[in-house]
């Protein structure tokens, strides 16, 4: 956690630069990541849409839709190119998405009855 790679991500200018900085093949991944990534990225995700109103309320405009990230070269995260791909994110998206009408159910309801 405190290495000389997450210090030096942290201090890059935009998200897209951090991103290309973290797929670089000489910074080492964490021996864990295989176990964690799914906590990260749903920690990362409920953040950020907790944060910022506007993209919560087009996740919560969805519904119950089902979400899928539509990437064709990732079959974790994304559906991949045949739709086989295993959508951890569209799913984590659907999760983060129950977990916000739960906690700001109130707020739904008012925006609807005005």
């Amino acid at each position: 956690m405190g290495t000389p790679h997450v210090k030096q991500i942290r201090l890059v200018k935009t998200p897209k630069d951090a991103a290309r900085m973290g797929r670089e093949r000489m910074r080492p991944l964490r021996q864990d990541w295989e176990q964690v990534k799914d906590d990260i990225m749903r920690q990362a995700v409920l953040c950020k849409f907790q944060t910022h109103t506007d993209i919560r309320d087009i996740l919560l405009s969805t519904n119950n839709a089902e979400i899928v990230e539509n990437s064709p070269i990732d079959f974790y995260w994304g559906c991949g190119a045949d739709g086989s791909g295993k959508n951890m994110l569209g799913k984590i998206l659907m999760e983060v998405r129950d977990i916000l009408y739960h906690t700001y159910r109130a707020d739904i309801d008012n925006k609807t009855v005005k």
